[in-house]
C-alpha cells in the first residue's frame, strides 16, 4: 500500500492530500530511510512522523483498504512519542 494512502486510511493525518505533502517534504521516514508519498508499506514497516515540535513512531500491523474509525488503531501500534527541543539561537558577544 502506498505510504500517503497508509496514513488517510490509519488516520494517523486525516487527508490524503496533506499526507502526501508531509511525505514529500521529507518529514517521514520508512525503516529510518526518508520515504515519498508513493513509497511501499508492509507489514511490520517502522514509520516515524514528524509533526512540527513532535516525532511518531509507529509500526504497521495491518494493512485494509477500507477500515471504520473506531478499528483504526488496529492498524498501527504507536512505538514512541517525542518532542523535538526548540534549539536556541546561539548569540555572538562581540564585546571581545
Amino acid at each position: 500500500m502506498r505510504l500517503d494512502k497508509f496514513l488517510k486510511v490509519s488516520r494517523l493525518i486525516k487527508r490524503r492530500t496533506l499526507a502526501k505533502q508531509v511525505a514529500d517534504q521529507g518529514r517521514v521516514t520508512v525503516n529510518d530511510k526518508t520515504a515519498k508519498a508513493s513509497s511501499v508499506v508492509k507489514v511490520g514497516d517502522v514509520l516515524a512522523i514528524r509533526f512540527g515540535q513532535k516525532v511518531v513512531t509507529a509500526r504497521v500491523e495491518m494493512l485494509k483498504e477500507n477500515v471504520r474509525k473506531e478499528e483504526t488503531t488496529n492498524l498501527y501500534t504507536i512505538l514512541k512519542e517525542e518532542r523535538l527541543e526548540k534549539v536556541e539561537p546561539e548569540f555572538i558577544d562581540d564585546e571581545d
